[in-house]
């Protein structure tokens, strides 16, 4: 059976409209690194991937867990591209499993802080054993890097045996923070990164813990084996993040840069 020439001149524009449509969602997705980064660095990224886009016209989308979770996700098969962590034994974890294209790099070292958002209180750690303090936020330690370095801390400090029965523990720093701010726990500890954030900084009182207490948070950063095409978008930001414009963001969030 022969179509009409009117029939023939349709198909052909549908089947070159959905050529095209199927090109630029191809091309679009191509556009687009996925980050999955660690809940510290949530306010710190914004900027990063700003500035990134401003600098290479790449943008980026994040996904924002703790990084234990982001892990057995990354092991389960989720689309990142790059793994931004809070620490190195993920990503070392990752790489000896087959899932990264090389070893973890330090890229920054996280600080603790102890916050609170009531007026009335002042933060200390000498503080935290009193009678009127009722719960104490931290992060998870089975997932949280963040969350280890506080336990740490009140074991150096000897106080966690007194106040552990007062701790309320978040999946990440995304949730900790959110304890800690609905005043749900009168005080807690989290990274500098967070209240020195836009959108947390002048927002109640808090002290840097002093690092003798806690080991060094070395946050590394992976680059994951994923589609092929998306390799070189991933490796600009694993570099950009190596920077000294990233640097200087990082700096300015609380983070050190220097080994």
């Amino acid at each position: 059976m022969t179509l009409p020439n009117n029939l023939k001149f349709s198909l052909k524009l549908i089947v070159l409209s959905l050529f095209i449509l199927a090109t630029s969602c191809k091309t679009k997705e191509q556009k687009i690194v996925t980050i999955a980064t660690a809940a510290n660095m949530q306010f710190a990224m914004d900027e990063l991937v700003a500035k990134f886009y401003e600098e290479t016209g790449i943008k980026c989308q994040t996904i924002i867990s703790s990084s234990g979770k982001l892990t057995a996700q990354i092991k389960e098969g989720a689309p990142y591209d790059i793994f931004v962590s809070a620490n190195m034994k993920y990503p070392n974890n990752l790489f000896q499993s087959g899932f990264t294209t090389s070893p973890p790099k330090i890229y920054a070292f996280g600080k603790l802080v102890l916050w609170t958002i009531k007026d009335t209180l002042q933060p200390s750690l000498t503080l935290l054993n009193k009678k009127y303090i009722e719960h104490i936020a931290t992060a998870n330690p089975k997932t949280a890097p963040y969350g280890i370095a506080s336990i740490e801390t009140l074991k150096n400090a000897h106080l966690y045996n007194e106040i552990e029965s007062k701790l309320v523990y978040g999946q990440s720093i995304a949730q900790t923070n959110q304890f800690i701010t609905s005043k749900v726990a009168d005080i807690g500890f989290t990274s500098k990164s967070v209240v020195l954030s836009p959108k947390m900084k002048g927002n109640g009182k808090w002290i840097e813990i002093d690092s003798t207490l806690y080991s060094p948070i070395k946050q590394g950063v992976v680059i994951i084996k994923n589609k092929k095409y998306k390799l070189k978008r991933a490796t600009k930001f694993y570099n950009f993040l190596f920077s000294s414009k990233a640097k200087e963001i990082l700096n300015n969030f609380g983070y050190s840069t220097k080994k």
